[in-house]
């Protein structure tokens, strides 16, 4: 990991086409992750001393140069500072019978795999993850996982903290760090993060799944 300290990040900085047209990157907001020829990974970010809050936002379509069994590769690194992550995949809203009707209806296109790593030092790290994830976690230190993870992603999730093998044809997410962290569901259905409220509710009345470091772990509890 660099130890320089960097306010701006290169996207597939081995790339030379990331080098060029993505030389200047904000640490924070929205960035479109694309498929990089030229480089072992999609979207890369190294630096130091400094937090990252960034939405990172998967295609919702196939370039014609990406092979089809390619699966998106990021790593993001810091060593100091919040690292708030949200892997963004949204259905795309078309018009369907708009001439008659003017109804849009949502049409789901098949994301593309991912692996993500994340290497926090003693950084805490929360991570949104989508709601259609399928795959592996693996993690080091304590996680905690909010009542939407637990309600829509949990039961098609796999958790290991060693080494394990790792299927390229299925999500990875890869978490080391000494700090907290906190996995979170970004819903995919209506593009946004997860309501907590509602989620919770639902966990409360409707979802028997637990969380797997605790009995009963709730986020919001009425005890009269």
């Amino acid at each position: 990991m660099s130890t320089a300290d960097h306010s701006t990040i290169n996207s597939a900085s081995t790339s030379t086409f990331g080098k060029e047209q993505n030389s200047l990157i904000r640490l924070n907001g929205p960035h479109k992750v694309t498929y990089q020829a030229n480089s072992g990974w999609d979207c890369y970010v190294d630096v130091a001393q400094r937090p990252i809050d960034m939405d990172l936002i998967l295609p919702h379509y196939r370039p014609r140069h990406q092979p089809i069994d390619h699966r998106l590769n990021m790593f993001v690194g810091t060593e100091a500072g919040h690292v708030k992550l949200k892997v963004v995949s949204c259905c795309t809203c078309i018009p369907s019978n708009f001439v008659l009707t003017g109804i849009r209806q949502c049409r789901s296109f098949s994301r593309c795999k991912f692996y993500l790593e994340v290497q926090a030092s003693m950084s805490d790290v929360t991570l949104w993850l989508p709601s259609d994830f399928k795959g592996r976690i693996q993690y080091s230190g304590k996680a905690k996982f909010s009542s939407g993870f637990v309600n829509r992603i949990m039961q098609n999730v796999y958790l290991t903290s060693d080494d394990d093998t790792d299927a390229t044809d299925e999500d990875c997410v890869v978490v080391v760090t000494n700090g907290n962290i906190m996995f979170r569901m970004w819903d995919v259905q209506i593009c946004a993060p997860e309501n907590a409220q509602k989620e919770t509710l639902k966990r409360m009345f409707g979802c028997s799944k637990k969380a797997p470091e605790t009995t009963i772990d709730w986020d919001f509890l009425l005890e009269d």
